[in-house]
C-alpha cells in the first residue's frame, strides 16, 4: 500500500490490521484478508472520521456489501489499481442533520 512517508501507525479498536494516520485522514489495508475482516476494519476505521479527514482503504475487490450500509453517512469514490486491487476512499458527508434532543420537560 502507498502510505504516505509522514503517515504514523495508530491503534484503532476491533482492528485486525495495521492502520496509519497523517494530517489528511487514516489508511490500511485489507487486500490479503478474507470475510469478514475488510467490512470490519472498515466500519472500525469510519468511526474515526469527522468531516476534515478521510479513509483510504486498499482491498482485494469492491466492498459491495458495505456501500449500503454507510451511504447515508459517508460518501466513497472507487478508484482500480494496476495491481487488480481496488482504492476506496471514504468521507464523512457534509451537513448531516445533528441529532435533535426532544426535551418533553415543559418549563413553563
Amino acid at each position: 500500500m502507498n502510505i504516505p512517508k509522514n503517515a504514523k501507525p495508530i491503534e484503532v479498536d476491533n482492528s485486525t490490521v495495521p492502520f496509519y494516520q497523517d494530517e489528511n485522514g487514516y489508511y490500511f489495508d485489507s487486500s490479503s484478508t478474507a470475510v469478514p475482516e475488510p467490512m470490519i476494519n472498515a466500519v472500525a476505521g469510519l468511526q474515526l472520521l469527522d468531516e476534515n479527514k478521510k479513509l483510504i482503504m486498499i482491498n482485494h475487490k469492491i466492498p459491495m456489501g458495505l456501500f449500503p450500509k454507510i451511504e447515508a453517512y459517508f460518501d466513497y469514490e472507487v478508484e482500480e489499481l494496476k495491481d487488480g486491487n481496488v482504492k476506496i476512499i471514504f468521507t464523512k458527508k457534509e451537513k448531516l442533520v445533528p441529532k435533535l434532543d426532544f426535551d418533553t420537560n415543559c418549563s413553563g
